[in-house]
Formats: structure tokens, C-alpha cells, sequence
């Protein structure tokens, strides 16, 4: 039995290739989530006036990993304390944000965020809310660093743990 988790990260690209490293999870999409906008495209995503966050949606084995291993790898993957940013992409679209899909899930991310929060000199601004319809991008977003031989984006971060 697999189990799923959403989070957004900033740029989708990195956030799956990191994802997709780890044992345990057994396929990755990247799309939008968060937003008021039905069924998005990257472009009306760049606009900043659908509400979406860029997003990774993770579909892992709860046996062979947890979801606390995949907050890890979330913290890890980003910088928290950067509002509606990350590096040099900004807008909403790349807002630190853990959808959640159940109410353990909610209650382990806000356990793990207040976890991280006690060592991070900065106020982290991840939102911590409901995962609600998950929009799959275009296809040649999926998988794309993969897809061109790289293993990380501009951000330099890697995943702790990662394969």
C-alpha cells in the first residue's frame, strides 16, 4: 500500500529530482496545487494570478519510508524563511508549502515544521494546508532535470540521505 504526499519547494525540477532519489518512494509528478485556477498551464502558473503553488506531488511506501523522512528531505531541499521565493525565482507559484492529506500528516508536518523552526535562525513562512485537486504540468516538466542528466537546479541543495 502506497501513500501520498504534495509539497512545494520553489522550482518543481529539483524538488522531484530529490524526491525521486530517495528508497521508498515509488513515482513522483510535478503540477500545481494551492490556487483557484482549474487546470493550470506552467504559463498561467508564471503569472502569479492563479493561486498555484509549483508542487511535487510523492507517491511513497509507508514501510520502506516516512513521512517525517520525506519533511526531512522537504527542509532540506529549501530555504523555509524565504517568503514567496526561492533563490532568484519569485512569485506565489514558489511559496514553501506542505499539502497535507490526512490528519496525521498535518499533525506531523506542524511537529516537524515547530522541530526545525527551534534551529533556524530565521521565521519559517512553509504554509502547512489541506491538499485539495493536484494539477499534473505539461509533460515536459515531468522528470525534467532527469531528463537532461542533471541531479540538482540553480539552488545547489541536495537531500540528505538521497541515493
Amino acid at each position: 500500500m502506497t501513500e501520498k504526499a504534495t509539497f512545494g519547494a520553489g522550482c518543481f525540477w529539483g524538488v522531484e529530482a530529490a524526491f525521486r532519489q530517495l528508497p521508498g518512494v515509488t513515482r513522483t509528478r510535478v503540477g500545481y496545487a494551492g490556487g483557484h485556477t482549474e487546470d493550470p498551464s506552467y504559463e498561467e502558473v508564471c503569472t502569479d494570478t492563479t493561486g498555484h503553488a509549483e508542487a511535487v506531488e510523492v507517491t511513497y511506501d509507508p514501510e520502506q519510508l516516512t513521512y517525517d523522512q520525506l519533511l526531512d528531505a522537504f527542509w532540506a531541499k529549501h530555504d523555509p524563511t524565504q517568503l514567496n521565493r526561492q533563490g532568484w525565482d519569485v512569485g506565489t507559484q514558489y511559496r514553501s508549502a506542505i499539502f497535507f492529506h490526512s490528519p496525521e500528516q498535518e499533525e506531523t508536518a506542524r511537529q516537524s515544521l515547530a522541530r526545525r523552526q527551534a534551529h533556524t535562525s530565521g521565521r519559517i513562512v512553509t504554509e502547512i494546508v489541506p491538499a485539495s485537486e493536484f494539477y499534473e504540468a505539461e509533460d515536459y516538466h515531468q522528470q525534467y532535470l532527469e531528463k537532461r542528466g542533471q541531479a540538482t537546479c540553480h539552488t545547489g541543495l541536495r537531500v540528505a540521505g538521497a541515493r
